[in-house]
């Protein structure tokens, strides 16, 4: 029988202060996890959850790890099975002299157009965001009595702290985790109007190399000339990683590397997105990735070699005319596609050791393991049931690809081997990790509204199977 949304939807209008008090609640833990003095606090953020959780028919526990713990709840709904994540730490609240109210204690203030924001840590990042889901889950509780799909809820403590505790409890908890797909609602908006679907993923592979030469510093007057100098070496090194026309030149760099299909390309260029405009915000005039891609397939579905920082010799005040001994630099890689973390790394290791002359050495480390890229495909039913559920709500949305990374996305896809959908609802501007982080009233009302939507579009995806099945 098909799921009807609208007693639901009615709900959230009747009932937005109500969650908006709630919201605050939640705000009001001062939930900091990377401060050991705020582990009671995150504890009591854990607790407030699950309890409300409990509340509205799931089975939900707090679940203890080596740091902060887990919210984990189950509802036994009737399909498709949904595995939502969202966290419920916050970033410390320094420097607290640029807030212009306390950041714990949350508010909802007018703004000169008439929009409203919610204001304090957490508004946006994360806790108005996966507040939205909830709120939906209690609003079709309380309408129909049910859920229309199957769910799993993991709220993690130590997202802005480095998930330390994340993989290992993916791991042991694997088989109770286990779900058709993921939903993730800590992203972005394409603008005000736009709700987004993101896509994409770039991956990484990225650490540090150091260039060794003579067995000292030497004097540049004794030694320039015959003497081999590993900054200028590295640097060379480092420029012949590109070529003239933005292309990576390490062996094999792009296998795995595919083009964006026509279908997503033809949604990027509905954005309407302005690259001189998005380079000319840093003062930039002339894009500087590879020639024949423009800025937004740059910066979203090609990959990347960058050098970070690279430094030798003498840097402290005044000069010294000194030839290194040694020179370093950080690069990073961002991957795309199928690219493999450890084939580029490996790939950046020869380039470097193929072009060292005699009495030079190299030596390499890595910055942890090296993610893969993620990408969903744009036509998977879940992905466009959720769409059809956001143009139903904003009148459109938009497929979005991202240039960083979500390590929460990979750990889902290594560990759990699930695909994951991710909405989000908030604003660049919401100063996240921030002073006087908001969130706008409109995108935490619109955003309870369309998880009501995509439940009820995802508990359609079932009822299509059992037609199917039956006929």
């Amino acid at each position: 029988m098909k799921n009807s949304d609208s007693a639901a939807l009615d709900h959230i209008e009747t009932h937005l202060d109500d969650a908006i008090e709630r919201l605050f609640s939640l705000m009001r833990v001062q939930s900091v996890s990377t401060d050991p003095a705020y582990a009671e606090q995150c504890r009591r953020a854990a607790a407030l959850l699950a309890e409300e959780l409990a509340g509205i028919g799931f089975d939900a526990r707090v679940a203890p790890t080596p740091g902060h713990p887990m919210v984990v709840a189950h509802y036994d709904g009737p399909g498709p099975h949904i595995l939502f994540y969202g966290h419920y730490d916050v970033q410390p609240i320094d420097p607290i002299e640029l807030w212009t109210r306390d950041p714990f204690d949350p508010s909802l203030e007018s703004r000169d157009d008439g929009s409203r924001i919610i204001t304090g840590r957490g508004a946006s990042d994360d806790k108005g965001q996966l507040r939205t889901f909830v709120e939906a889950c209690r609003a079709w509780k309380e309408t129909t009595g049910s859920l229309p799909c199957k769910i799993t809820i993991l709220f993690e403590g130590e997202e802005e702290s480095g998930s330390q505790s994340l993989d290992p409890f993916l791991r042991e908890h694997a088989e109770e985790l286990q779900a058709d797909f993921a939903l993730i609602c800590d992203t972005l908006m394409w603008d005000r109007e736009t709700p987004g679907l993101t896509i994409g993923l770039r991956g990484m592979a990225a650490g540090e190399v150091t260039v060794r030469g003579p067995s000292r510093d030497l004097h540049s007057g004794l030694y320039g000339g015959p003497a081999r100098n590993p900054i200028q070496l590295l640097a060379t090194i480092l420029g012949e990683m590109k070529d003239k026309d933005g292309r990576v030149t390490l062996a094999g760099f792009y296998d795995g590397v595919h083009p964006v299909g026509d279908a997503v390309r033809a949604d990027w260029d509905r954005l309407g997105f302005d690259g001189a405009e998005y380079l000319g915000e840093v003062g930039l005039s002339q894009p500087a990735g590879e020639a024949g891609h423009d800025v937004l397939e740059q910066a979203w579905a090609r990959p990347t070699a960058e050098v970070n920082g690279i430094w030798g010799g003498y840097t402290g005040e005044g000069f010294k005319t000194v030839i290194p001994a040694e020179a370093h630099a950080k690069i990073s890689f961002r991957l795309v596609g199928d690219q493999d973390p450890d084939k580029v790394w490996a790939a950046f290791e020869a380039h470097v050791r193929d072009r060292l002359p005699a009495d030079c050495t190299a030596e390499f480390s890595l910055r942890g393991p090296g993610s893969r890229a993620i990408t969903v495909p744009s036509d998977s039913a879940a992905l466009l049931a959720t769409r059809e559920a956001l143009d139903a709500e904003w009148g459109k949305s938009a497929l979005l690809g991202c240039g960083g990374s979500i390590p929460v996305v990979n750990s889902i896809r290594s560990i759990l081997d699930m695909d994951t959908v991710l909405v989000g609802f908030a604003l660049p501007d919401d100063n996240i990790h921030s002073p006087n982080e908001k969130y706008e009233l409109k995108s935490f009302h619109k955003g309870m509204r369309s998880w009501v939507r995509i439940l009820g579009k995802l508990g359609e995806m079932a009822d299509a199977r059992d037609a199917v099945a039956a006929a």
